[in-house]
């Protein structure tokens, strides 16, 4: 039997927006997705547990540059919470740690054990998560069954609501900051309710600033990879996309120059208020070409630049 062809991957930049199907890891379906768009160099911004589905984005090329930045933009989920089990991964592809009976619950003692977990919290991290505690992620740690205390960190939940009540089974809106677990969520509320609480069902419904978007399952996608080449590429939002969220500022061919040789910029007139975090820069046509900062002097310098600066400072 003969081997399929081998893969020859090309230069390619922008972002997808995939779809993430439920049984995959987020590596695996990047992977998956990677190879469709033969693209050189890719990475994702966030990862999503193989139970979960939905937002997860995709970078390509030099949009790897960026995914940083959207690692900590807001995001949102919607959740169906199964009252009355723990499982040690908190959810449903865990092992049952314990069962327990579910009390009559009314409305007024959904939304009493649901408030303290909104606002700034601190929050315990599943032992079955990427976090690393020396250089391992806790998870390699737990399958080995190793006794792990998992951390705790502060989080930010902006809002965690009710949508639904069926029996034992809570559908559950969150919008929340980087770094919080939903599955910590759930856990933490069927505590409060005293009968436990498991993770049956996850999608991310949206990453800022991608708050509308167009996924694309990967079975769209391969179909799409049948056609030419134009019509995968077309499922590809440009780097810009994933920068309006940021500070915007427009840069001549010799500012660019000067910023691609890792000098800093004194800009005439500087910004006014003056940005504190990063900024994305363009040139005329609107074509981002980086990001900068301004240093305490209010001098603009290099932070992660794009490499076709080179050809807008020429």
């Amino acid at each position: 039997m003969s081997k399929p062809p081998r893969t020859v991957f090309r230069a390619l930049h922008g972002l997808l927006l995939l779809d993430k199907p439920a049984g995959l890891s987020s590596n695996q379906a990047l992977q998956q997705a990677r190879h469709l768009f033969r693209a050189e160099k890719a990475g994702h911004t966030g990862s999503l547990d193989p139970l979960a589905t939905g937002l997860l984005p995709i970078c390509f090329g030099e949009a790897t540059k960026i995914a940083g930045l959207l690692l900590g933009s807001r995001k949102a989920y919607e959740t169906v919470a199964v009252l009355g089990a723990t499982t040690d991964t908190d959810d449903a592809d865990g092992q049952v740690l314990l069962e327990r009976t579910v009390p009559a619950l009314d409305d007024a003692t959904l939304e009493a054990a649901l408030a303290p977990l909104r606002g700034a919290i601190r929050q315990r991290a599943p032992i079955y998560s990427a976090l690393k505690q020396g250089g391992e992620p806790l998870y390699a740690k737990a399958r080995r069954g190793e006794a792990i205390e998992a951390p705790e960190r502060d989080v930010l939940v902006h809002d965690l609501r009710l949508l639904e009540r069926d029996g034992p089974h809570l559908r559950l809106q969150v919008e929340c900051g980087s770094g919080t677990y939903i599955r910590s969520l759930v856990r933490d509320l069927g505590e409060a309710l005293g009968c436990g609480a498991h993770v049956a069902v996850l999608r991310r419904s949206w990453v800022d600033p991608f708050t509308k978007p167009r996924m694309f399952t990967l079975d769209e996608l391969r179909a799409l990879a049948e056609q030419p080449p134009q019509a995968l590429e077309e499922c590809l939002l440009p780097i810009e996309a994933g920068l309006v969220g940021f500070p915007q500022l427009e840069i001549d061919a010799a500012t660019a120059a000067r910023l691609g040789m890792g000098q800093a910029v004194r800009l005439d007139p500087a910004p006014a208020p003056a940005p504190t975090g990063p900024i994305a820069l363009h040139d005329a046509t609107g074509r981002a070409l980086g990001l900068g900062y301004l240093d305490p002097t209010g001098a603009l310098r290099p932070q992660r630049l794009f490499t076709w600066i080179a050809d807008r400072a020429g």
